[in-house]
């Protein structure tokens, strides 16, 4: 088992390596000399691998010698770290980068609003809105009073740094989400500027862009942009992936999964597959629960479920285990990802828990099921297979004088189980009892 197991480990890890290794030995220049310009994009809530997808996303553009990168951006916000780490990563780029909040109906919202200041430049599509950026716990609510003025003033700072050069009015509108969670839209924004453009589309921000002047960590710059080449910066599998486990409902069917696996792999050791399958699922899972902001009380009525599915199948309550667990599941998986003040975009879907955990609850009363129908059938092998079976004497059985039968096409010695009465040749008999090869029968 551990050496499939392995084998199949380091070949995923393999095929992982090089899913990530390619993106970064793409051709280093666009076609025909023309000024190439990344288009990077973050849409969802920040993650750490949006945080490496951006680092990769600069180096390859610096390495491309490119005239710009733009990001488009749609998030509803993230940690404070996380932010923090990206301002960071875009204010050290030599290349400028253009923050484009887009598509239409998108946000740049709590962080994002402050990764948007952070660009080298700042552009917002029409129908879009920046703001909200009043900083919360881990489970979105509201910090404490000493808390909450230690953070706004140290993001008020920030933002007055990151807006310096767009103007009081800018600078206030940009303390104002943070004290007061207020948003604009992106005419207000620009009005105030807050951004410098609305760009309808990525080329008619290239075309706006064209001899704006920036200012970079490797200084001025002009850019060039009205015949530069869009160039779309894919993430790599690995973080494609790991994007996914953002997602809260995709974090529960990997948890259910992965449980179901190993206890499959428990009950029936020698294989690899459902084992295999489970420790991924589960460590894909582990992942996302690092990431999410999550209840870890509600892992204890997980555990609960599955311990009374596995114990209605070892003792079986005729379903009533499994009904305890399917409620036990339920609250668990609520309470794990749909705590009170967990924002409604990383809450976990209440059908997908019932319908899933009613599912789960099927696989087991199955299981159950065809456990009890076994242990009802009559046992087929060795020799209480033959007693209650009905056979022919091929030969007369007398008192203390064996003969033989017939059952089925095997030929066996028999005695009278009586002992004080004859059967005839060719009388039906009944098996009483085995003893060795030696049956005792009676006639019927």
């Amino acid at each position: 088992m551990f050496k499939h197991f392995w084998l199949a480990l380091s070949i995923l890890t393999s095929l992982a390596a090089i899913t990530f290794v390619l993106p970064l030995t793409s051709p280093a220049h666009a076609q025909g000399g023309a000024p190439e310009v990344l288009v990077l994009t973050l849409d969802g809530p920040l993650t750490p691998t949006m945080g490496e997808y951006l680092s990769r996303g600069i180096r390859a553009a610096e390495q491309r010698d490119a005239e710009l990168i733009v990001l488009q951006l749609n998030t509803p916000g993230g940690s404070v770290d996380l932010m923090n780490a990206i301002v960071q990563e875009m204010r050290a780029s030599t290349v400028p980068i253009v923050v484009y909040v887009s598509p239409r109906g998108a946000m740049a919202g709590s962080a994002g609003t402050i990764i948007t200041l952070a660009g080298h430049a700042a552009a917002m599509a029409p129908e879009t809105a920046i703001g909200a950026a009043s900083p919360v716990d881990q489970q979105g609510q509201d910090l404490g009073e000493t808390i909450a003025a230690k953070q706004k003033n140290i993001m008020k700072a920030l933002v007055r740094s990151l807006a310096e050069g767009r103007g009081s009015e800018a600078i206030t509108l940009a303390e104002q989400t943070i004290d007061n969670a207020q948003a604009a839209s992106a005419s207000e924004a620009l009005n105030v500027g807050m951004v410098d453009f609305i760009a309808n589309d990525p080329r008619d921000l290239l075309t706006q862009l064209d001899g704006f002047k920036v200012t970079t960590a490797s200084g001025d710059r002009i850019l060039d942009t009205k015949s530069a080449v869009l160039t779309p910066f894919n993430s790599t599998f690995i973080e494609q992936v790991l994007g996914t486990l953002t997602d809260p409902n995709i974090v529960f069917l990997l948890l259910t999964i992965g449980v179901q696996a190993i206890l499959i792999e428990i009950s029936s050791p020698g294989g690899w597959i459902a084992g295999f399958i489970g420790v991924v699922s589960l460590a894909l899972a582990t992942y996302g629960l690092g990431i999410l902001p999550v209840n870890w009380f509600g892992l204890i009525f997980l555990a609960t479920a599955f311990v009374l599915f596995i114990l209605d199948i070892k003792a079986p309550t005729h379903g009533a285990l499994t009904i305890a667990g399917v409620l036990s599941l339920i609250a668990g998986a609520l309470i794990l990802f749909n705590s009170p003040g967990t924002p409604q975009f990383q809450r976990v879907s209440v059908p997908l828990v019932v319908g899933t955990s009613l599912a789960t609850a099927a696989i087991f009363f199955t299981i159950v099921s065809f456990g009890l129908r076994a242990q009802r059938v009559p046992i087929r092998t060795g020799q209480e297979s033959l007693i209650g079976r009905s056979g022919y004497a091929r030969s007369e059985i007398k008192p203390n004088a064996p003969g033989t039968v017939q059952l089925g096409g095997e030929l066996w010695t028999a005695e009278t189980e009586d002992g004080d009465e004859a059967i005839p040749e060719g009388s039906r008999v009944l098996v009483i009892r085995a003893q060795g090869i030696r049956l005792y029968v009676r006639k019927i």
